[in-house]
């Protein structure tokens, strides 16, 4: 897996939590996030300590760094232009309340918009591509349909190619 779908699924993971337990302090949020994404690394290096030794984690790699940087970026870029995501979500998906959308669908298209609207540097093709696939992961067996259809149409509204990075 890339390190940019890696990212997004993990933004995705974190804005999921974030949607359903609004946390205090963002920033606490994200370091607890971040230490429990590290879970298999600690389980490794403590099943090759001996017994009662204590072991301090590995430093991250720079491809956990990479991921994270990329992921932190979304998940803080879609945390600000929440409001405006959820419109642009609204206004594409008749008879359908935001609150009765699957949570992860929210969240995967509130990802991809944003990325589409700010994010010069993704193509909306690619935004769509890794959303349905995201989609397709951690939700339901129709989610992939759902979230492609609503991303195309915005697609279609965009100022810019859907092809081509600024």
């Amino acid at each position: 897996m890339g390190k940019r779908r890696e990212a997004r699924e993990r933004a995705v993971q974190f804005l999921f939590q974030h949607d359903l337990n609004p946390p205090d302090n963002l920033e606490e949020a994200l370091g607890h996030f971040w230490a429990s994404q590290r879970a298999p690394a600690i389980a490794e290096e403590r099943a090759s300590a001996k017994w009662g030794e204590k072991t301090e984690l590995p430093p991250a790699t720079p491809q956990e760094l990479a991921t994270r940087l990329f992921a932190d970026r979304l998940i803080r870029g879609v945390i600000e232009k929440r409001p405006e995501l959820d419109q642009k979500i609204a206004e594409h998906t008749q008879n359908w309340d935001l609150t009765r959308m699957a949570a992860v669908d929210r969240n995967v298209l509130r990802l991809a918009i944003y990325e589409m609207l700010h994010r010069e540097d993704i193509p909306p093709v690619v935004s769509i591509n890794e959303a349905v696939d995201i989609a397709k992961k951690f939700s339901t067996e129709g989610s992939g349909k759902f979230v492609n259809g609503i991303l195309d149409t915005i697609k279609d509204q965009l100022s810019r190619s859907a092809r081509v990075v600024k």
